[in-house]
């Protein structure tokens, strides 16, 4: 039975920890809900919005309108051969549970990608990747409900548009799919391991791992990212707030001369650069103003110590931004979904 109800705090619901309040709130753990939920007059009158764990969300005022959380369970084989395993997990399932899930049963490729916080669901609309590593490796297959027809759909990795830290979910289709499951193909063998990281490497000679398996690259993974990124149950934070950005050949070269130190990867379109290392060098690392401030140990990551609104914290990040641009002529952009 669904309860629909009215201004209810969201502060629980997002990582950053900020107040703000949902006009109205369901919450819905079955397809069957949600469509039982797309009938209603409220969800059509409404531009609903959908809500998973609140990772990679900021807050800067109340959402006057219909916010469904998302919390649909369940963890499945849908099919297999003797490569690989096709596996669906509930949109409201948690992430690094699911990874761990997989590392469990020997599922290989997702284990760079432990630790990420978020559900589910929401991993295939950020296209999350880490360490060499983005859900568009190991995605097949999605299954939403499409508002505009109304009918439960299946959209293949192919169907996505997928680019960093980028999807049809976020682009083009914007607020018209809400997933419920999502499927993907692992290997149940010879798995391809993705060592090339130094942060990596570096983990895993320290640990005397010379052959790794699946769980050795995760349990890396998982000492990393605990070393660089603050517990949001402790420290409200989102994770890296800007995408690392992407300059074609001629801005790397110019910024290269200047900064010969300065971190840079290859990318489809020129090369990509470390929004952190940006960020620390305008002097922004460990910088706090009041509630909310940069983390001590990662610049990337803004975080709120406790009380900070939502507009105080987008305030800063457009501060951090305009002080790359003019030292760097480099535009960084949110990877957090700021309402």
């Amino acid at each position: 039975m669904l309860e629909i109800k009215q201004h209810i705090s969201l502060k629980p619901f997002n990582t950053f920890g900020v107040e703000a309040k949902a006009k109205w709130w369901v919450e819905v753990t079955s397809e069957e809900q949600l469509l039982e939920l797309a009938q209603s007059e409220l969800f059509q009158k409404e531009s609903p919005f959908i809500l998973g764990a609140g990772s990679n969300v900021l807050f800067t005022q109340d959402v006057e309108r219909l916010v469904v959380h998302n919390a649909i369970k369940g963890i499945r084989v849908v099919e297999s051969s003797s490569d690989w395993v096709r596996v669906g997990f509930g949109a409201g399932e948690v992430w690094h549970d699911a990874v761990m899930h997989c590392i469990d049963h020997h599922w290989g490729g997702v284990e760079n990608l432990a630790l990420i916080p978020g559900t589910v669901g929401a991993a295939p609309v950020q296209n999350i990747g880490a360490y060499g590593v983005e859900l568009k490796d190991v995605l097949h297959s999605i299954r939403a409900l499409d508002r505009v027809s109304g009918r439960m759909v299946t959209l293949h990795s192919s169907d996505c548009a997928f680019g960093y830290r980028t999807s049809i979910f976020k682009a083009e289709a914007k607020d018209r799919y809400i997933i419920t499951e999502v499927v993907l193909q692992l290997t149940t063998h010879s798995h391809g391991l993705h060592t090339d990281y130094g942060a990596i490497r570096d983990e895993l000679n320290k640990k005397g791992v010379l052959s790794p398996t699946i769980r050795d690259i995760a349990t890396a993974v998982i000492a990393i990212r605990s070393s660089k990124l603050p517990d949001p149950s402790v420290l409200g934070n989102a994770g890296s707030f800007f995408k690392n950005p992407t300059v074609d050949r001629e801005v790397f070269e110019r910024l290269n001369t200047a900064y010969p130190n300065m971190p840079s990867y290859p990318a489809q379109k020129g090369v990509k650069l470390s929004a952190g290392w940006l960020i620390e060098q305008c002097g922004w690392k460990g910088y706090r103003e009041g509630n909310c401030g940069c983390y001590e140990k990662q610049a990337l990551v803004l975080v709120n110590f406790g009380g900070a609104s939502g507009r105080q914290i987008l305030d800063l990040a457009q501060r951090i931004r305009e002080s790359v641009l003019h030292r760097f002529q480099v535009d960084l952009e949110a990877e957090v979904n700021i309402l």
